[in-house]
């Protein structure tokens, strides 16, 4: 019998809709005992006991953090504000310029150095010093502030002339939402059903706003102290507090990690948070035990076009022979394109802006907002404009236009770039990644949906799959925590062929991944295309689809992912033609000689590809990080040529173009 986790809880009413449910229909494991044993204590408490090992999870303030980079973060849980948080504040009778002291409420780490941090951008220095939680109020006078957080802060308005909201100072600050705390774990400790569980709890509480509030009201009423109106505490906890550490949030998280350490305001450095991952659901069932495989069974099957599932293709992974998989790749090649001709497109890599706020570790592009006035760049329609007709000169079709989660850039700047691009040039955009999508959509407060719908209508084409790395968490929480999750990507690659649009889809391999985070993210592609192929079927053929899939290797030169791992071309030949057998369902898989040169794209065509990419006319992303093969028309042309095939230029959608055209 499992013991249960010892779970220390914040007593402040934004917490209440993350542990409440979990008082009031405790979770229980597979042998019905209690997943949890749940305590209360203030925020800084919370760390203390987590740090003492007096509790195994705890809703900890996320500078606390900064001292535990061991300890193992609940995904997508939080309390954060995008925007003013009404619980976090600076109170005082004069303008903060002119305060000397500062009485800061130690319950809460992260507020502190939330003020800290403000206070150093803005170069004041008053004098900062320690009050008991509930205290700092009442220690306001001539020029001396408090700082006050928690529920006390609710019964603050109107008693001060000077009333500060640390989270709309960080807002206007940083453009980003603040995420002040989060559930951490000690190592080890936390599992699916324990992540299940919170998560559970987490949506439960949110739908329970109006209750709890009602609760909290009658308990301050039934304690004589003073309470607002139940309608207050429950917009509150509606629609001040946000529980979801949606990839905005993250943003603000990194930036609020970075900046204060850029401002040496702690030592913690390169800190990077270790969410814990969710598995799979069809893992489990892979891993079960089963009759022995055959590796040539298996390869005669997928080479015929039935389908692999995904315990094979994980023992295809590990088994198979990589000239045996090759071979068996190149048959499924020329059963679905038999037509003996590779395809290509002349379109121009545009990354209108560096600037960007997930400071993923494999990324030698991007310039985080502290530096974007010294290094950071937004490409003016002028410079944009001779990009695309130099495209145009060259014979190109298309720009792939990619670039940072600027904060700066809102919806209506894609909008107006999109219009006067299809007012002046005849190039079709195949524009932004579900990872910036995401971005403008937090931005702006709107539904994926809809910031699709308004790009498209404004004049985007269709969607890259960039952003994608690996589509398992473990992996995503490992390289890039700050950025979209698995689910938010495919997310956004599910609405856009709702809406009709074509997208691709890719991998970036070498991060250390097994065969079952490679096999996963294959799967999770091909369910996703069975989705939008069903939606076509049931709808007609105006919806949208995956057209291509692009795998290539990780570029590791010069980032900050220190990873030894296989990368080499033969690793690179051996997962692309796993990659044709297991995606059935998508059409075109185009090979990756940017990286590995054009020699490996030539045997890439005889192992599953039927697609030479693009001429590139620019690149900027792996090109600084090791990457520097550049390629003429007529040079690919010579490559598909001595592959044995005939070259036809193509579109995003995989029509050949005229030959009169070429």
């Amino acid at each position: 019998m499992a013991t249960p986790l010892r779970l220390c809880a914040v007593t402040f009413l934004n917490a209440w809709p993350l542990y409440q449910p979990l008082l009031e229909r405790p979770p229980l494991d597979e042998d019905g005992e209690p997943l949890f044993s749940v305590e209360e204590a203030l925020p800084s408490e919370c760390a203390r006991r987590l740090a003492a090992g007096e509790c195994d999870v705890a809703l900890v303030p996320v500078a606390s953090y900064l001292e535990h980079p061991e300890w193992e973060v609940v995904p997508e849980v939080g309390i954060a504000a995008r925007g003013a948080v009404q619980t976090v504040v600076v109170v005082s009778e004069v303008p903060l310029p002119e305060v000397t002291r500062i009485h800061l409420d130690a319950a809460s780490r992260s507020s502190v150095l939330l003020l800290r941090t403000l206070l150093t951008t803005e170069g004041l220095e008053p004098e900062l010093v320690p009050a008991p939680h509930g205290q700092g109020a009442s220690r306001v006078r001539g020029t001396e502030a408090a700082l006050v957080i928690g529920d006390a802060a609710f019964e603050l308005p109107g008693r001060f002339a000077h009333h500060i909201d640390l989270g709309a100072r960080w807002l206007a600050l940083t453009g980003l939402p603040m995420v002040f705390a989060f559930w951490a774990a000690r190592p080890g400790r936390l599992t699916e059903a324990h992540v299940r569980a919170l998560h559970a709890a987490r949506d439960r509480g949110i739908g329970q706003a109006e209750p709890l509030a009602r609760r909290y009201c009658e308990q301050r009423l039934a304690a004589g102290l003073p309470a607002q109106d139940e309608a207050f505490y429950a917009n509150y906890l509606r629609r001040t507090i946000r529980y979801r550490l949606d990839s905005w949030e993250r943003e603000g998280l990194v930036e609020y990690i970075a900046r204060s350490h850029e401002l040496h305001l702690h030592d913690a450095g390169d800190v990077h948070v270790r969410f814990a991952a969710r598995e799979h659901e069809g893992v489990a069932a892979a891993r079960r035990a089963r009759a022995p495989l055959r590796v040539d069974a298996l390869l005669q099957r997928a080479a015929a076009g039935e389908r692999l599932h995904l315990h094979e293709g994980i023992f295809l992974y590990e088994q198979a022979d990589t000239l045996a998989l090759g071979h068996a790749a190149d048959q499924r090649r020329a059963a679905l394109h038999p037509e003996g001709v590779v395809t290509y497109i002349i379109d121009r890599n545009v990354n209108y802006t560096n600037v960007c706020t997930a400071r993923c570790k494999f990324c030698n592009f991007y310039v985080p907002p502290t530096r974007k006035l010294q290094e950071g760049y937004v490409h003016s329609k002028e410079v944009l404009a001779q990009k695309f007709r130099e495209t145009e000169a060259l014979g190109g079709v298309q720009i792939l236009l990619q670039g940072g989660l600027n904060p700066d850039l809102r919806l209506e700047w894609y909008e107006d770039l999109f219009r006067w691009t299809k007012q002046n040039f005849s190039l079709r955009l195949h524009a932004l990644s579900p990872t910036e999508i995401i971005h403008i959509a937090h931005l702006e407060d709107l539904s994926v949906a809809q910031v699709l719908q308004r790009l498209r209508a404004a004049g985007m084409d269709s969607l890259p799959g960039g952003g994608a790395e690996i589509l398992h968490d473990e992996v995503r929480n490992r390289i890039s925590p700050f950025k979209n999750t698995t689910d938010e990507w495919l997310e956004v690659m599910r609405q856009a062929h709702v809406l009709g649009m074509k997208t691709t889809c890719t991998m970036v391999f070498g991060f250390q991944e097994t065969a079952e985070h490679t096999l996963v993210h294959l799967h999770r592609l091909r369910a996703l295309q069975d989705e939008a192929l069903a939606r076509r079927r049931a709808h007609g053929e105006h919806h949208g689809q995956f057209t291509a899939f692009i795998v290539w290797p990780f570029q590791a030169e010069g980032t900050r992912l220190k990873l030894r791992d296989d990368t080499s071309p033969w690793r690179y030949l051996r997962v692309q033609a796993l990659a044709r057998l297991y995606l059935d369902n998508i059409p075109n898989l185009q090979v990756s000689w940017p990286t590995l040169g054009p020699e490996i794209g030539e045997v890439a065509l005889r192992m599953g590809a039927n697609d030479f990419g693009s001429v590139m006319i620019e690149e900027n992303v792996v090109s600084q990080a090791g990457a520097h093969f550049m390629l003429t028309a007529e040079q690919i042309e010579h490559h598909i040529r001595a592959a044995g095939f005939s070259p036809r230029r193509r579109n995003m959608q995989y029509d050949w173009l005229p030959e009169a055209a070429q």
